[in-house]
């Protein structure tokens, strides 16, 4: 296992887009090889990156936007729920388009983030 430990406060926005980015098609890579252990590390990195950007003045988590016409649709489906806080329409209709795509498996966990939405289960902050 890695030990170095990731300074998120060193890096300017655009690495920390880049890294999300990285991180995505990563995941992507690890959910096609069944390899959960590597999707959940990246996951946890991609969380950290999140908290980053949201401590950032002014709520930088905006950026994630620019990942959502990525050609990666996993990059897609985690920058749509990165932005569920702070551009509620817009990320809505993005994980919306994904889950009608049936590119899975990230078009059911569109569906299912969707329906977590709408029942309440799950409440963007």
């Amino acid at each position: 296992m890695n030990s170095k430990k990731i300074h998120f406060s060193e890096q300017s926005d655009g690495q920390l887009l880049a890294r999300a980015a990285e991180i995505g098609v990563a995941q992507d890579d690890a959910l096609l090889g069944n390899e959960i252990s590597r999707f959940n590390r990246l996951f946890d990195e991609l969380m950290g990156i999140e908290e980053e950007l949201r401590a950032r003045p002014g709520d930088r988590r905006r950026l994630f936007m620019e990942l959502y016409e990525h050609r990666n649709m996993q990059v897609r489906l985690n920058s749509a729920k990165a932005t569920l806080a702070i551009a509620p329409q817009q990320a809505r209709a993005l994980l919306e388009w994904i889950a009608a795509s049936k590119h899975n498996p990230q078009a059911g966990d569109a569906g299912m983030c969707l329906w977590f939405l709408d029942e309440g289960i799950f409440v963007p902050d």
